[in-house]
């Protein structure tokens, strides 16, 4: 099946998320959000959260560990100053944190440039530490990625089509979003994520013969 062709093995998805955490205690959303409000370092356990799932998802949109790092620094920066802004208006806060990382991915695309931006902008504690998990995951993710060269030349093919066909493919495919989470990170109704998925996924298969 395409689902099964181009999604990330279990072996990918276990590396991402190897530093998937949780808050400390049995603390809510709202609670953490209100601690980060009060005192910004608060964000670095917002980061430890949510950190891995983001940046496994701007890799699989790239390809590129060392773009990926860039895109991903940019994205947390932008949260970090936004972060007190931030209030519940119908979208969680990973909802709110994929669509900063999808929109600086269209920048990206757009631009065709590296990024710039560095960890070490992010003020918030820890941050050395945060550091070491990219060196520490850097080999051992590439490696991944390129014992699965189906899925490299799928990303290939997918890299030339329309922005907005490479997003809901990549969340639905990539990252196994289902409609509702995808319709609530694009900010789009569902009728126009069908309607982009199914040709998206089209002008996909023109372009690999072996779909």
């Amino acid at each position: 099946m395409f689902v099964q062709l181009i999604r990330p093995s279990n072996a990918t998805k276990t590396i991402v998320l190897r530093y998937w955490l949780k808050p400390s205690g049995a603390m809510t959303e709202i609670e953490l959000l209100e601690r980060i409000k009060s005192n910004p370092s608060e964000f670095s356990e917002l980061f430890k959260i949510y950190y891995k799932p983001i940046f496994g998802y701007i890799l699989r949109r790239t390809g590129s560990f060392d773009d990926t790092a860039d895109i991903a620094a940019d994205a947390f920066l932008k949260a970090f100053n936004g972060i007190r802004n931030f209030t519940y208006r119908g979208i969680s806060v990973k909802v709110w944190l994929y669509r900063i990382a999808t929109n600086e991915l269209n920048q990206y695309f757009r631009q065709k440039q590296k990024h710039h931006s560095l960890f070490e902008r992010l003020d918030f504690e820890n941050k050395n530490n945060f550091n070491a998990l990219l060196i520490e995951d850097r080999k051992e993710l590439e490696m991944e990625l390129q014992k699965h060269t189906q899925f490299l030349s799928i990303l290939s093919h997918l890299k030339t089509l329309p922005v907005k066909y490479q997003e809901v493919i990549s969340l639905r495919y990539f990252e196994g979003k289902d409609n509702k989470e995808i319709v609530e990170i694009l900010d789009i109704n569902e009728g126009t994520l069908k309607s982009l998925l199914s040709r998206g996924l089209e002008k996909l298969r023109e372009k690999c013969n072996q779909i």
